[in-house]
């Protein structure tokens, strides 16, 4: 049955969701700089890029990525490079004496818009994100599955990330007044940069 493979799928996907990566990472630093507001945007950006990779693959066209090497190289370097962007931004901040305040009007939504960036080209030059759909997502696939069944799985996947990045979200920006706290807040920043580099060093030396 097409649907006892969902649900597995789903207990597979909630799993490797709730693993620490470059998402939660981007996340958490966008939380802790802008509050509830712009973490959930940075957790929007994720899942849109999650929903286009998904997309992709239902369409066939994540196969021609992986295949013309040059492209996939530039993806894969694109997200090395602007991983350790943000991450060294991030500890740049932990030298800074504060982070600067949250406003309202325009400030506002340039925050909301930055974290949305951030999450979106953080995920979208993630390789490992196409190499999951294309990879493990057949799996649960019978043969001659159609490409509703495809895009339901995938975007299933974004929904989930979505669901559990907007918690994480929603916990940092409770715990923002605390961790705001001048040695707290140097200690966030510092960890969240060197999770980001640490993370653009794994994507770099991976074989595909």
């Amino acid at each position: 049955m097409q649907w006892s493979a969902y649900g597995e799928y789903l207990a597979l996907a909630a799993v490797l969701v709730l693993i620490p990566g470059p998402d939660f990472a981007v996340v958490t630093r966008n939380a802790l700089l802008g509050g509830a507001r712009r973490g959930r945007s940075a957790a929007l950006g994720i899942s849109s890029a999650d929903a286009i990779q998904g997309t992709l693959a239902a369409a066939g066209l994540s196969v021609v990525i992986l295949r013309v090497q040059p492209l996939f190289q530039a993806i894969r370097w694109a997200g090395v490079v602007y991983l350790a962007y943000l991450g060294l931004q991030a500890l740049l901040a932990a030298l800074q004496p504060s982070d600067a305040a949250e406003d309202g009007g325009a400030g506002a939504t340039r925050a909301v818009r930055s974290g949305w960036r951030q999450g979106f080209l953080s995920n979208i030059t993630n390789p490992k994100v196409l190499v999951f759909y294309l990879a493990v997502l057949p799996q649960f696939l019978h043969p001659g599955s159609g490409m509703a069944w495809v895009l339901a799985f995938a975007w299933s996947h974004a929904l989930l990330s979505l669901a559990y990045l907007l918690a994480v979200s929603t916990g940092i920006a409770r715990l923002r007044p605390l961790l705001r706290r001048p040695r707290m807040r140097r200690a966030m920043h510092a960890g969240t940069g060197a999770a980001l580099l640490s993370f653009s060093a794994l994507l770099a030396a991976e074989r595909f």
